[in-house]
């Protein structure tokens, strides 16, 4: 089933439902016009529905390899690529210093879930570019930004994140990777670097790798960890792609999903390099680049879960299997398949609007230079990314079993988006590290930005009552149970919060669905049964996910080792 862009579907959240025309009405972005924004959205659905979602199945296939020594993309994505680069899609909301458009980062945050909806292995590769973008905007030197800026933004070059080693995963800090002063301003990178995202291609011209690595005098831990600029060729006078770097792609690693994007083992051997950012303060410029990708993480998964639903809702309504109470229609007509794609659509309905709520703060943030918007996009980037790529995993899992067994046969096209989407949860921080997060730094403020949030659904609750009581009414209600939930966390020891943090972020979210959902509902009429079956059928989780909040830590102790082994 070809994929169709749910352009209308993303006008709708951003005009009625997260308040974009705050970010149009800021001088920032006042060239965000709504004929603007619809014209980039509809031109760039075009974009994926001609030149990008064809290439999916293909990709899976035909993967991505390594032949001597040298990445080929899988086939069909040079056009594709091309088609990104010659369209200034990379560059959407970088600096128009630079060449970029200078739009909201709501706009490509947009534009990114189309294009990630058509091929996610695809997108990975300007994504990771764009990360870089941001972080070398903020941190690098005038002189770095002036010779890798341009490259990067128009696409020519593109970007990678070199973090993971073999022994140091989610503990960065445990990295063995060095740098050495070369006495020219430059250093000499070297180390392995593992699951490292289109770490090389023969779609760009040159590949530039941001490097975690520890200067001589570096102190251990991730305070003593610098940031490197090491690309594949060193830039010659001219700034094009000259002698090549010491650094090589050991391999490519053999994956579940997202066949077409290179995942490689990458070694530096005293590769040529340059500081990003001060001496030691690697991780505050790397985390630059992690939280713009997390939230593109997150609506990779809702991108995800809207190719999938499509593909099951065409499924469902072609496939006749037994009688229906309608007669003898499709399987969409059993109650138990009408059921499925309902809670597919409500959550993928939650997920966009929470990812483009973030997006929506990051650009107030920006704008205005407030404090509550900083905070209010802080607070969401957890949630947008935990929850976005959980329900990228749901809605592709519901799809196979849609499917029934044609599902798990890879010819309907079903497997793929569960087994792509499974990396999701693990990108930037797992789920897990996204929970922790919001339950402990995100809550450093005594829980204030929370509080405001939740002040927020209440109140638009309060006010939804007149005409729909019982939805309404229940919004409300949950806003108060987690506002005591939250109340609670914050009294509690790190590790009992940590011990239900998942729980209650997974409430957050089922509450600002709610939220989201009444919204909806009350700008048209028509989404009303949509919005039922998110509150009545889905926000209820959030009682039980409360109470398993509230256990704390000590019961999971109490499974001892030789416990779980027996």
């Amino acid at each position: 089933m070809p994929y169709r862009a749910p352009v209308s579907e993303i006008r709708f959240v951003l005009d009625r439902i997260v308040g974009f025309d705050q970010v149009a009405g800021t001088e920032l972005f006042a060239d965000a016009t709504p004929d603007t924004v619809e014209a980039i959205l509809l031109e760039a659905g075009k974009l994926v529905e001609t030149e990008i979602a064809p290439l999916n199945r293909g990709s899976d296939q035909h993967h991505s390899r390594l032949e001597n020594g040298k990445v080929r993309a899988a086939p069909g994505f040079d056009r594709a690529y091309a088609a990104i680069r010659d369209g200034g899609w990379v560059g959407v909301a970088s600096s128009p210093e630079y060449g970029g458009m200078g739009l909201p980062f709501t706009v490509s945050t947009a534009v990114n879930e189309m294009i990630a909806a058509g091929c996610l292995a695809l997108q990975l590769k300007p994504l990771l570019s764009q990360g870089q973008i941001e972080a070398l905007e903020h941190h690098a030197s005038d002189a770095l930004k002036a010779l890798y800026l341009p490259k990067l933004i128009s696409g020519e070059w593109s970007g990678t994140m070199n973090l993971t080693e073999p022994h140091a995963g989610s503990d960065v800090g445990a990295l063995r990777s060095k740098a050495e002063p070369n006495g020219d301003g430059s250093y000499a990178v070297t180390g392995q670097k593992i699951f490292i995202t289109w770490g090389d291609s023969d779609l760009v011209e040159n590949v530039c790798h941001l490097v975690l690595a520890r200067l001589p005098d570096g102190a251990p831990g991730t305070k003593g960890i610098s940031l490197f600029m090491v690309p594949k060729f060193l830039p010659d006078e001219n700034g094009n792609p000259g002698q090549a770097n010491s650094l090589k792609v050991v391999s490519i690693e053999h994956k579940l999903g997202i066949h077409g994007s290179p995942t490689c083992v990458m070694q530096f051997d005293g590769a040529q390099g340059w500081l990003v950012g001060a001496p030691h303060g690697g991780m505050a410029a790397m985390f630059t680049m992690m939280n713009n990708a997390r939230l593109g993480v997150g609506m990779q998964g809702v991108a995800v879960a809207e190719a999938a639903y499509q593909h099951a809702l065409a499924y469902a309504q072609d496939r006749k299997q037994g009688k229906t109470p309608l007669g003898n229609t499709g399987i969409i007509d059993h109650a138990d398949v009408r059921r499925m794609l309902a809670s597919m659509k409500a959550d993928l309905f939650t997920a966009r609007a929470i990812g483009l709520a973030c997006a929506v703060a990051l650009d107030m943030a920006r704008a205005t230079g407030s404090a509550e918007w900083e905070a209010r996009a802080a607070l969401l980037t957890p949630i947008a990314k935990a929850f976005g790529t959980d329900v990228g995993n749901e809605v592709a899992s519901a799809g196979v079993q849609v499917h029934g067994g044609m599902g798990f046969v890879e010819e309907t096209g079903a497997a793929q988006y569960l087994r792509d989407a499974r990396i999701l949860p693990i990108y930037e921080g797992t789920n897990g590290i996204q929970a922790m997060d919001l339950v402990a730094r995100k809550m450093m403020d005594g829980g204030a930005a929370a509080f405001r949030l939740l002040q927020e659904v209440q109140d638009h609750a309060a006010e939804a009552r007149t005409s729909q009581p019982d939805l309404a009414g229940a919004v409300w209600n949950a806003a108060e149970a987690l506002r005591e939930a939250t109340e609670w966390l914050l009294a509690q020891d790190l590790n009992d919060r940590f011990a239900g943090a998942t729980s209650y972020l997974r409430a957050f979210a089922r509450v600002l669905g709610g939220h989201y959902h009444l919204k909806a509902a009350l700008a048209d009429p028509a989404r009303l049964p949509l919005a039922a079956v998110a509150i009545k059928r889905l926000l209820p989780e959030h009682i039980g996910l409360l109470a398993q909040m509230r256990e704390g830590a000590a019961g999971l102790y109490d499974l001892t080792p030789e416990l779980l082994a027996s």
